[in-house]
């Protein structure tokens, strides 16, 4: 069976950590099971049907708390679209589930590192996304 795309290119394309001060830092540390997960997908037309893919993970307090720390990454992939599809939803598709799903396993190691690397070491997703069911709940 033919392919529906291919991934050209993966990269991080923003990364970004916000901790003010050591006080903020050890707050966060304490309360980092108070943020939350969210995604964010976008994407772009290039040409010869090739599409910017951007996916934004974003870690943030969903407190009102002060002391709060900013995690954020956009990882972007380059995908080009089987020619012989043409059928926009399933575009949508492709690129809300199926890029995801290939490209999740190095976004959530990357985010994970970020985590690492900013000071909050051992943070785990503990549940994974389910792009499938993302997609469906928005669009039927």
């Amino acid at each position: 069976m033919q392919e529906k795309f291919k991934i050209f290119a993966e990269f991080i394309k923003d990364l970004s950590s916000e901790t003010k001060d050591l006080e903020t830092y050890l707050h966060v540390k304490e309360n980092l099971k108070n943020y939350n997960l969210n995604i964010e997908i976008s994407s772009k037309p290039l040409k010869n049907r090739f599409i910017e893919v951007n996916t934004k993970l974003t870690y943030k307090d969903k407190n009102e708390s002060q002391n709060k720390s900013f995690f954020e990454i956009t990882y972007t992939s380059i995908v080009k679209v089987d020619e012989k599809i043409d059928d926009r939803k399933e575009i949508e598709k492709i690129i809300l589930c199926d890029v995801q799903n290939k490209i999740y396993k190095n976004l959530e190691k990357a985010f994970i590192n970020l985590l690492s690397d900013s000071g909050y070491p051992g943070v785990k997703i503990e549940k994974k996304i389910d792009f499938e069911n993302l997609y469906n709940q928005k669009f039927n």
